[in-house]
């Protein structure tokens, strides 16, 4: 019989940033139902605390904290807040993350620099704030959400490839510089997951059935896939797992040669 908390995180306190909608409140959620303290940390004041409250309505343990990660001060009090609240951090989420869409000629740089200082440089001043806590209660472990687009570029979409790009290899360099301190950092790279902001694509019709023809699962990925698989990257029982990007995006970075036209032998394209 399986254990009721066979992560190992009943009691741990957990970090996530951007945990007011979508994929961060999947992952709050899911680390609450494995027994974890989690502290939901969001720009977001109003949805940041509901979340919360609806967790703790359910009978977990969880605060939600105002967060704006582009604000150093702002992440230090929040980590401070979180550490008081519930102790000192084991596991930490690094999820919140903006998109200013626009071509690469286009793009101002203040937008440029303004997705920067959310997905790149916030996760290092969130991860920078949560070290100590870290380190002095013997290690902990770190989870960057990236994406797939930090791997194909995703056009149009300003700073967006470039900052996730750059979280996959700040997260290898966390986690040979804090090793010593036994803080592991690992990222995952979702494909397409449905959530409350991509909602409205589906409304398209026919959309979801040609996006999930992209995938080798044949399907369009949900919260809980993302949130699954943090669970157990901060988990002890991946222990031996670091520095490393788990790609979770049903196979779609498999599917480029059945993409090629091939009369006769595609699956995928209808050709």
């Amino acid at each position: 019989m399986q254990e009721p908390h066979w992560l190992g995180l009943q009691g741990r306190t957990c970090a996530v940033t951007g945990a007011a909608h979508g994929i961060g409140q999947g992952i709050a959620r899911q680390l609450a139902a494995a027994g974890a303290r989690v502290a939901l940390l969001d720009h977001d004041r109003e949805s940041c605390e509901a979340a919360a409250a609806s967790l703790r309505a359910e009978g977990f343990d969880a605060i939600g904290v105002f967060c704006d990660t582009s604000d150093p001060d702002s992440v230090s009090r929040a980590a401070g807040t979180a550490e008081a609240a519930l102790g000192p951090c084991f596991g930490l989420v690094n999820n919140a993350g903006i998109l200013r869409p626009a071509a690469l000629q286009d793009v101002s740089l203040e937008e440029w620099n303004r997705v920067l200082s959310v997905n790149l440089t916030g996760y290092l001043s969130v991860s920078r704030a949560f070290h100590g806590q870290m380190r002095a209660n013997g290690g902990g472990s770190i989870v960057h959400i990236a994406s797939i687009a930090g791997s194909f570029p995703q056009t149009r979409s300003g700073a967006y490839s470039a900052s996730k790009a750059g979280v996959r290899l700040m997260s290898r360099q966390i986690a040979v510089e804090w090793s010593a301190d036994n803080i592991r950092s690992n990222t995952i790279s979702p494909g397409m997951i449905r959530t409350p902001l991509t909602t409205a694509f589906y409304a398209e019709p026919g959309l979801e059935s040609r996006r999930a023809a992209m995938t080798a699962s044949r399907r369009v990925g949900e919260t809980e896939d993302i949130a699954n698989t943090a669970a157990f990257l901060l988990s002890p029982r991946s222990s031996y797992v670091n520095a490393t990007d788990i790609a979770v995006n049903g196979g779609m970075d498999a599917m480029l040669m059945d993409m090629v036209p091939r009369p006769g032998f595609n699956q995928s394209n209808g050709n």
